[in-house]
C-alpha cells in the first residue's frame, strides 16, 4: 500500500471515529439532559451553592463579637433575648419539629449555640446541615460528594449499583450513604451516624436512628436538592430541609483552611468560607 493511500485510510478512520463520537453525543443530550454512559444524568461538575458562615448566632459579651458582616460593616440580623428574632427581622426558617418532651433541649442549646455547636468545635456538619455537595465526580455505579465547609473538607462515597448499605462500619459524622436513581432524580439514603451532629444550625440534635433521604435532580446547569430526616425517636414528624439550588461553575474548590477549635472573639470575617447552611 502507498503512503498515500494509507494517509487516506487513517483519515477515513479519524473522520468515522469523529462522526461517532459526534453522532453519541447528540443522542445523549437530545433530551436535555446531559448523560453518562450508562444513561444516567451526569450529576458531574462544581456546584456553586453560595456563601457565608452568618449561621453563627452574634454573641456579646462585654463589646460585641463580631462574627460575619464585618468586613462591610453590616450589622448582623437583630436578634432579641436569649437568641430570639427581634421585632421586625425576616423570620426563621421553620426547623425540625420535635416531641413536646424535647423542646426544651433544643430552645437551650439553641440559645448556647456558641458553646455547643458542633461545628465551631471542628466537628463535621452532618447530613442534612452539610446540605448539597460542592463538588461531584460520577462514574458508572458510584459518585463521590465533595465539600469545602466551615469546619473542613469532607467527602461522601455513594455507591448507585444496588449494593446495601454496610453492615460493619462504625457510626460516623456523615454516616453511610447508599444511592438508587428513580428517573432521572438520584436518591440518596444514609444511615448509621453518630449523635454529634445537629440537623441544623439551631441546637437540632438527633439520634444514632437518624436516616435521611436526599434528592438531587440536574436541570441544565442548576442542581436541585432536597433531603428529608427521619428520628422518630425524637422528631414529631419528619424534618424536611430548605431547598437548595446549586448552579454549575467552572470554580474550583479549594482544601478549606484547617479548623482550630477556639474562642470565637478570634474570628473576624467570614472570608475564608464559602459554603453556608
Amino acid at each position: 500500500m502507498s503512503n498515500e493511500a494509507h494517509a487516506f485510510k487513517v483519515r477515513v478512520a479519524f473522520a468515522a471515529a469523529a462522526f461517532a463520537i459526534a453522532a453519541a453525543a447528540s443522542a445523549q443530550s437530545a433530551d436535555g439532559v446531559v448523560r453518562g454512559a450508562d444513561g444516567h444524568p451526569d450529576l458531574s461538575g462544581t456546584w456553586d451553592n453560595g456563601a457565608g458562615i452568618d449561621f453563627v448566632q452574634p454573641k456579646k459579651d462585654g463589646d460585641s463579637i463580631c462574627i460575619f458582616g464585618c468586613a462591610s460593616g453590616a450589622p448582623p440580623p437583630p436578634r432579641g433575648e436569649g437568641g430570639a428574632a427581634a421585632p421586625g427581622a425576616p423570620p426563621p426558617p421553620v426547623g425540625p419539629k420535635y416531641r413536646p418532651e424535647f423542646a426544651a433541649r433544643v430552645a437551650d442549646l439553641d440559645t448556647r449555640q456558641v458553646a455547643e455547636d458542633p461545628v465551631l468545635r471542628c466537628f463535621a456538619p452532618g447530613v442534612p446541615r452539610i446540605g448539597p455537595p460542592d463538588k461531584i465526580v460520577q462514574r458508572a455505579g458510584e459518585l463521590v460528594f465533595l465539600y469545602e465547609d466551615v469546619s473542613g473538607s469532607f467527602f461522601r462515597i455513594v455507591p448507585s449499583d444496588g449494593r446495601p448499605h454496610p453492615t460493619a462500619n462504625e457510626p460516623s459524622y456523615l454516616g453511610d450513604a447508599v444511592g438508587h436513581w428513580e428517573g432521572d432524580t438520584l436518591v440518596v439514603e444514609t444511615v448509621n451516624f453518630n449523635d454529634m451532629t445537629w440537623l441544623t444550625d439551631n441546637g437540632a440534635f438527633h439520634t444514632t436512628d437518624l436516616r435521611v433521604v436526599e434528592r438531587l435532580r440536574r436541570n441544565g446547569d442548576t442542581l436541585e436538592w432536597t433531603a428529608t430526616a427521619h428520628d422518630p425517636a425524637v422528631l414529631a414528624a419528619p424534618y424536611e430541609a430548605p431547598r437548595r439550588v446549586a448552579k454549575l461553575t467552572d470554580l474550583e474548590i479549594v482544601e478549606s483552611p484547617p479548623c482550630i477549635d477556639r474562642s470565637l472573639e478570634n474570628m473576624v470575617d467570614d472570608s475564608h468560607h464559602t459554603n453556608p447552611r
